[in-house]
């Protein structure tokens, strides 16, 4: 699958399987994006389906590692939200623990980031920016307008178009902030990989340092949409300042 630059990037599961495009009417349409965010989810599945099918009282490791994932997260979002935060918990874990996995695909040989494409990360943008507006109105009715306008009477004509760009805004930054985060990541390793089988195997080798590198990246960027994810649903909750 060709990159942008003229750079190719190795050898993808979806290209072997032919699932890189399809077409519609005469139109092609990428789907390899599509194709890796299904194998994602797959995987979360299969996951979700042992750790509860060997739920005990005495842990194996994986109920012990995504119990100190959650019960982590959880606590993170109680001491910053106070006790109405734990409602929110299901969906704010469930968000990092996506936009992880969608990461850290990257790193595994013959597959791709869904993150490194901006349609993914918008999607996942959109849905926490109506999500917090929806709660928003939910919990304050038509007061929720106070989020927008301010404190300050005289200043509600200033302050109100201020207050909409901002929030708009807002699924835009979190968007490319991510993409563009994890298709840097993924275009280096693109660049080293070519270094590797046109010049000589030990610059192939030396990219394994970058990947530990990458993986904290990738877990970073998962935790800042979190955690972006948590404060805006935190101010729409809270009085209007």
């Amino acid at each position: 699958m060709a990159a942008s630059g003229g750079l190719a990037h190795p050898l993808l599961f979806s290209t072997v399987l032919n699932l890189d495009t399809v077409t519609v009417g005469g139109m092609t349409i990428d789907t390899k994006y599509v194709f890796f965010t299904w194998l994602g989810m797959a995987i979360l599945a299969i996951v979700g389906y042992m750790v509860r099918k060997n739920i005990d009282i005495v842990p194996g490791k994986l109920q012990i590692f995504f119990e100190a994932l959650i019960g982590g997260l959880e606590g993170f979002i109680v001491n910053n939200m106070g006790e109405k935060g734990r409602r929110f918990v299901p969906l704010l874990v469930a968000i990092f623990i996506y936009v992880l996995t969608m990461n850290l695909l990257g790193l595994v040989p013959g597959c791709d980031a869904p993150t490194a494409n901006l349609n993914t990360t918008i999607s996942v943008a959109l849905c926490v920016f109506l999500y917090y507006n929806y709660v928003g109105i939910r919990t304050w009715k038509f007061g929720y307008i106070h989020h927008f306008t301010g404190s300050s009477k005289p200043l509600i004509p200033l302050m109100f178009p201020i207050e909409i760009i901002s929030h708009l805004a807002r699924p835009l930054s979190m968007s490319l902030r991510l993409f563009g985060n994890i298709f840097a990541e993924e275009m280096t390793l693109i660049i080293f990989f070519g270094f590797g089988t046109s010049i000589y195997i030990g610059v192939l080798i030396g990219t394994v340092p970058m990947y530990f590198l990458f993986l904290l990246g990738k877990v970073l960027q998962a935790f800042i949409l979190f955690t972006l994810s948590m404060i805006y649903i935190q101010g729409s909750v809270e009085h209007a300042h």
